[in-house]
This record gives C-alpha cells, structure tokens and sequence, in this order.
C-alpha cells in the first residue's frame, strides 16, 4: 500500500512540474580571448541557463537553451563564428527516464532499516506533495520525510554512534538537519534545537552535500556516506581512529526548500526559495552568500540571476545557519563542501588570485586525494585553487571557512564532465558515491594526522 502512495504522490507531482521538451544543452569550446569574453557577457542571458560556467580557452563551457530561445542564441554564437555542439539533444527525454526510474523504486515497500534503503536510486525529501494549485508548501504541509527518515533511522539504529542536531530553519520552515558521529559509548539526545554538540568540542571534520539544490548525486552520496561511516566505524582502522578522535558533522540537505522545488516544481531549481524583494525572480545562490568577498565579481546582483549573491553576506538562513554553528564550536579542522558536476577538487580562494599560506600543503593533498579516488574506477579530476581551476567566484562557503581558521575545505565536483551534467543517471549514484569517499577518508586521515 504505502508503495502504491508513494507512486501516486510521484505521478501527481510529475504533472505539476515544469517541462522541459526540447531544450537543449549545447558545449562551446572558446578558441580565443575574444570568444572568451563573449561567453561571459551571455551568461546573465535571461535565454540561458549556464550549467558549467566560463573558465578559460579550451575548456568547455556548457549552458541550457530552452527551445523556444534556441534560434536568438545560436545566432548570438554565430554572430562570434563560436561553434557548439549538442551534448543533451533533449532535456526532457533524461528527466522522463528519471522520474521512471524514481516511481518503478516507489513501488517497493518502505525500508525497515537503514540496510534496506535504496542508496542506488534518487530518493524525495519529503512524501508529502503540493497538488498542482500551490506551487508552494507552507510549514505545516511539511510532515513526512523520506531523506529525513533515513536519518532519522539511522540514529535510532546508532543512538551511542549517530545524533541529529537542528541547527536551524530554512525560509520555509524546514529543519537543517545535521548528522553529527562520534566515537561510540557516548548516549547522546536524538534531536537538538540549539547549538551543542554533546559534551566536549573535540576537533571536527564538516561534509556538506546539496548546497545546490538540482545536484542530486550530491544527496545521493551524502545519504550512503552517512551509512559507510556507521557501517565502518569499528571495522576500519583509519575511521576508527579519526572517530576515536574526533567528531564527523554531515549535513545532507543544506537547501531543503531547493531541493523540495526541485522534486515538485522545477527540476533544475539551484538557488534558495526566499523571495526577493522588488523582483518576481526568487531565490539566492547559497554559494554566494558567505562573507568571503561578498559582492565581488563571479557573483551577480541581479536576482534572477542564477548566480545572485543575496542582499547581504548570510541573508539565507541556510547559510547563516552554518555560519552561527561554525563558529560556536570554534573547532572545526576540515571543511568539505560536496557539489557537482565537472569532477574536481578545489580549495581556496575564488575571490583572489592571492594564493592562500597553505598552498603547497592543500594542493598536494587534493593531488593524493583525486589519485585515491580514481584508484577505483579511473575517474578522472582536475584540482587546484578555485580561481586557477575554474572562475572567479566571490561569497564562495570555502572561502569563508579558510578566512575562519579551518584550514583544511575543500569543495568537490563530483560525475560528470557534462554528458549528463546535472541528470546523472541513477545507476552512477553509487560508482560516484564510492569513490568519493576514497577522496574524503584521505583528507579526513590527513586532517587526523596532522593537527594544528
């Protein structure tokens, strides 16, 4: 029975959903700094969506064309003699396999237990749905979960392992649910509401996954970390040690209210849900907020902008939420920010090309990291600071965490380099998630062993 709902709340939110038959995901390759520049002028284009931004000559730039702006836009490009090829043909076609794919996993009983979770499959936030007339739920349509009963079993399977701390709330009202895992033998409270962390500030490690709502291999991969390091704990001597040490925070859904709009309204929501004043458009990038060169180029202030920096630094509440935990425990040591896609491994800085004091040390370590993670499958990632190796980004969360003292963050671009892009198939959920964490146990063992 509770499949059959499932499958039904699925089916009546598809039909609520906006389309996207036709568009189209068209790859450029600048040649020249000119046809460089031009890329970049197009990317506030109301006509596009950029999916993998301007970096430099040679290196692919990927952006999505409705259909309806396809001719104004390959005119744009001819006008440059700037050729492009089609790397999605039809958006839509990937979002239908998708969603057939989430309903055929819907009709299989509830879970028991976290070793009956599906981690090969893209799961909702919550089960509860918006029928077509509301585009937007309000606090109190929010009550079952589906990610959120993950962790919640979790604890409930962990309790002396595994707590859930609330660190606040985002604009609509949903819970910033955080994983926090420590050595066991320590009975911690399931839920807290206030900044703890039950007992002693030992020194800390923070993962974070879906700061970027249509990223959701990153959630994917979030939800089978949290199980791996249960799992582990006890069985592995390097996670071991670290947990006898130190604690692992893990926040999965950073942007509850994105990633809700994505399952229900727009599959290819980014940014925040809070409207902004004086604009029809909604929503802030939540990685443009942080007060690291706050307002700076590679950040936008225009709020229909996919890269809108907000009116403020922390004007989101997911964001501040983060910040205001950070700094009250006061002892974090590694910092790990988890997106996708491009497969890359990035540090500070994105807002100046000034190197940061560890440089030396945080890219050899990203080296060892990325020759870990590709030890598994052979995926390939590039790495280097976020400015060399990508764009200039300003507000950026890493950033930020450096500029607070943690001198290990880290961001992540997991799978693909853009034959997917954003609709990676489910069946790399688990391939992307597993080598992933080769890379993570790497910093996390290299955070234990050098403390500072």
């Amino acid at each position: 029975m509770r499949g059959l709902l499932v499958f039904a709340t699925l089916f009546v939110a598809a039909l609520c959903r906006e389309t996207f038959v036709g568009d189209k995901v068209l790859r450029i390759i600048p040649k020249n700094e000119a046809q460089l520049s031009f890329l970049k002028s197009m990317e506030d284009m109301p006509e596009i969506d950029v999916w993998r931004g301007v970096t430099e000559v040679g290196i692919p730039v990927d952006i999505r064309v409705p259909v309806q702006h396809l001719p104004v836009v390959k005119v744009h490009l001819q006008s440059q003699d700037i050729q492009h090829s089609t790397m999605i043909e039809d958006l839509q076609v990937l979002l239908d396999e998708e969603q057939e794919g989430m309903e055929s996993a819907a009709r299989f009983a509830e879970p028991r237990n976290t070793d009956s979770f599906d981690y090969s499959n893209y799961h909702t936030l919550s089960e509860l749905h918006q029928n077509c007339v509301g585009a937007e739920p309000d606090s109190q349509t929010v009550a079952s979960f589906q990610i959120y009963s993950f962790q919640d079993m979790l604890v409930a399977e962990n309790p002396s392992l595994v707590s859930k701390i609330v660190i606040g709330q985002s604009y609509q009202g949903r819970a910033l649910n955080v994983l926090k895992v420590r050595e066991a033998g320590f009975l911690i409270s399931s839920v807290r509401t206030e900044f703890s962390t039950g007992g002693s500030k030992r020194p800390a490690i923070w993962i974070d996954t879906g700061i970027h709502s249509r990223e959701w291999v990153t959630q994917a991969s979030g939800t089978w970390f949290a199980k791996k390091i249960v799992t582990d704990y006890g069985k592995d001597p390097a996670l071991t040690a670290i947990l006898n040490k130190m604690d692992i925070f893990l926040e999965i859904v950073t942007n509850p209210d994105g990633f809700y709009y994505t399952h229900n309204n727009n599959r290819m929501w980014r940014k925040t849900r809070k409207p902004n004043p004086g604009s029809s458009c909604v929503g802030v990038d939540p990685n443009r907020n942080w007060d690291a060169g706050f307002g700076g180029p590679g950040a936008s202030g225009s709020p229909c902008s996919e890269t809108y920096r907000g009116t403020r630094a922390h004007s989101e509440s997911e964001v501040k939420s983060i910040v205001d935990f950070v700094k009250a425990h006061g002892n974090i040591k590694a910092f790990i920010s988890i997106h996708s896609y491009s497969q890359m491994l990035l540090y500070p800085y994105g807002y100046t090309r000034t190197p940061v004091k560890e440089q030396a040390e945080l890219h050899s370590l990203a080296k060892k990291a990325i020759t870990d993670l590709a030890s598994l499958y052979g995926t390939y990632y590039r790495y280097g600071s976020i400015i060399n190796t990508i764009y200039q980004a300003s507000g950026g969360t890493i950033d930020w965490t450096y500029n607070q003292g943690i001198k290990y963050s880290y961001t992540f671009e997991l799978r693909d380099t853009g034959r997917y892009g954003f609709i990676l198939p489910a069946n790399q959920i688990l391939p992307t998630a597993r080598e992933t964490w080769l890379a993570l146990m790497t910093i996390m063992n290299h955070t234990f062993k050098n403390p500072y």
